[in-house]
């Protein structure tokens, strides 16, 4: 079980909260666990908890918390859906990232200055391709992220590893924006891509329907890989 603390906005004018997820014994590097449309929910707390099991510090930001503070939404209930689309609709990314980058900061006091990556689903994919290219991150995963294709001219000022998964049935990424990260992104020398076939969008969510079991296991895989190569 985690706890939540609270962390400062950059421009130390106001504060919001973090799902707190601490190892057993000294943490090996923090992670940013970056939220969905639907809130910091039990999905993404269990993520953060998994994460700690495995020897890091794991924070997961309440990102929505100008708009409503403590959201936590159910993407397989309709009405839940809707208005985690509506929230997403109202959502400042800029602001958003500024956030991620003050858990980012808190994070390395709270390791003493270790390294910190990052990991983001749905909207948090999308974000996990800006803290690459606007944080001091050390490593970041992006998991179906949306509108990727928007900010390739941003890929310049990815200077440390980033990770994407990317379902090659995703309904809100269609076929086309998926070539266009691969052709943006391809050669680019801290970017690696993974493609899953036939898989629709949320396939690595800790619960629900949208969950597919082997691409979900395959690309955590490879994420934990990731980090343990990146954030030692």
């Amino acid at each position: 079980m985690g706890t939540t603390i609270t962390i400062e906005t950059l421009d130390k004018g106001d504060n919001f909260s973090a799902y707190c997820a601490q190892p057993a014994e000294a943490a090996k590097a923090a992670i940013v666990v970056i939220q969905e449309i639907f809130g910091v929910n039990e999905g993404i707390r269990r993520k953060c908890d998994k994460l700690a099991a495995d020897g890091y510090l794991a924070l997961a930001p309440d990102l929505f918390w100008r708009l409503e503070p403590g959201v936590e939404l159910d993407p397989d209930v309709e009405a839940e859906f809707q208005r985690a689309i509506d929230l997403m609709g109202k959502f400042d990314q800029d602001m958003g990232v500024r956030d991620i980058e003050a858990t980012i900061k808190k994070a390395r006091t709270m390791i003493e200055g270790g390294k910190v990556g990052a990991v983001g689903y749905c909207l948090g994919g999308r974000l996990a391709f800006m803290t690459a290219s606007r944080t001091d991150a050390d490593a970041s995963v992006g998991y179906y992220g949306v509108g990727i294709d928007n900010l390739l001219r941003e890929k310049h000022a990815i200077g440390k590893p980033l990770l994407l998964h990317i379902p090659t049935e995703d309904g809100f990424v269609d076929k086309e924006t998926q070539a266009k990260m691969h052709e943006g992104l391809n050669d680019h020398p801290h970017v690696t891509l993974y493609d899953y076939p036939g898989e629709d969008h949320g396939f690595a969510t800790e619960m629900g329907k949208r969950r597919s079991e082997q691409s979900a296991q395959l690309a955590n895989s490879r994420t934990a890989e990731f980090f343990s190569k990146y954030l030692k």
